[in-house]
């Protein structure tokens, strides 16, 4: 458990289709984990993610490093 709430992801089985390209959006890229769970999630179900879209970014944390080789764009970043 988080301290603001539980640390699970999931989607719907039929959300991603196998070969589906993918663009993730979030509110705030921190330390990545949110990211790279969504992005491993959409892996499993066939999927690929080919971007991923930040509103902010936190980038003392360093989430990037947990995206691997799927581009980041942030609108703010601090």
């Amino acid at each position: 458990e988080l301290e603001y709430g539980s640390n699970t992801i999931a989607i719907h089985t039929d959300a991603v289709t196998n070969g589906q390209r993918v663009l993730l959006v979030d509110d705030l890229l921190a330390t990545g984990g949110t990211a790279a769970a969504g992005t491993n999630l959409v892996a499993k179900a066939g999927g690929r993610v080919v971007e991923s879209v930040f509103f902010i970014e936190l980038g003392f944390l360093d989430g990037r490093a947990k995206m691997g080789d799927v581009p980041v764009r942030a609108l703010v970043k601090y």
